[in-house]
């Protein structure tokens, strides 16, 4: 069995398209579908239920892909640890979050202490960081809410107030506070669900029997801003996100536990390299100079 066996098998496995895979990993489809085959030789058993050319992984090919990521998983821990003990001063630290108000200030404070190691960060909903963190593909993830799995390091660095951001002409815009039954009639911008603040703020909206009614639902939290500045709705946002730039006021909110847990994710088996222990305690230093830390 060989290592790009492995490496193609998870493609074709994630993908569950022939056609698909081989263009992700930049070879034909051919030596992609002959490379699959000598691997189900090698193993005695097909991985696939193949339709035509579309692949559904069957009862073997779940349960090998499970040991085959943690092979890769194990493999790519090694490679880094060996760049550590080497002096290595390179790199790439692989994020993924699922809030990114606080990311510039922490990629800055860290940059300085570590100028040559360069970052990917992916934005994410919960569910597909969790995949990747799982997959040993992104080193750490900051994540609202915390998650609770037995593989994973949940660490709680900081507690986000919710406020309400309104147009400086709207009719709230003089007032400091909000109840949540004084919105019944408001319009609202917001990211899609699947995203933690989101399923947060719907969660206990319903609980105080609004339903807010969403005109815009997109990927890019850094929009809301804009979209509330020209008075297409009002936007429930953390405390750290405020623009101070922008025409906005934000309101607390009256008698609402609104309010979101920031947690900082690694997986217990992965090997954190002295770059990324550097990073995490970047990430706690500057989460203790915020008011509302836990």
């Amino acid at each position: 069995m060989e290592l790009l066996q492995l490496q193609y098998f998870i493609a074709v496995a994630r993908l569950e398209h022939m056609t698909d895979a081989a263009r992700s990993l930049h070879v034909t489809q051919s030596s992609l579908s002959k490379t699959i085959q000598r691997l189900e030789e090698d193993l005695g058993v097909p991985l696939f239920d193949r339709t035509g050319r579309k692949l559904r992984l069957n009862a073997y090919g779940s349960g090998f892909l499970r040991r085959a990521e943690r092979a890769l998983f194990e493999l790519e821990q090694g490679k880094q640890e060996i760049d550590d003990l080497s002096g290595l001063r390179e790199g790439t630290l692989k994020l993924a979050v699922t809030t990114a108000s606080t990311l510039p200030v922490i990629l800055r404070e860290f940059r300085k202490k570590r100028p040559l190691v360069q970052f990917h960060v992916q934005m994410l909903s919960l569910q597909e960081m969790v995949a990747l963190l799982h997959r040993g593909e992104v080193d750490f993830c900051l994540s609202s809410p915390p998650v609770e799995e037995e593989d994973i390091v949940s660490r709680i660095v900081f507690v986000d107030p919710i406020v309400l951001a309104v147009p400086k002409g709207h009719r709230l815009a003089d007032r400091s506070s909000v109840s949540l039954k004084e919105l019944k009639d408001e319009w609202f911008v917001s990211v899609k669900k699947g995203y933690g603040i989101r399923d947060l703020i719907d969660s206990i909206c319903q609980a105080a029997g609004l339903a807010p009614q969403y005109v815009y639902e997109g990927d890019e939290p850094a929009r809301l801003s804009a979209l509330v500045e020209a008075e297409i709705g009002l936007a429930f946002m953390p405390s750290t996100a405020r623009n101070p730039q922008a025409n906005i006021r934000y309101l607390s909110i009256d008698n609402a536990d609104l309010k979101r847990e920031i947690a900082l994710l690694w997986h217990k088996s992965r090997y954190l390299s002295q770059a990324a222990l550097e990073f995490r305690e970047v990430v706690l230093a500057y989460f203790e100079g915020q008011t509302g830390t836990k």
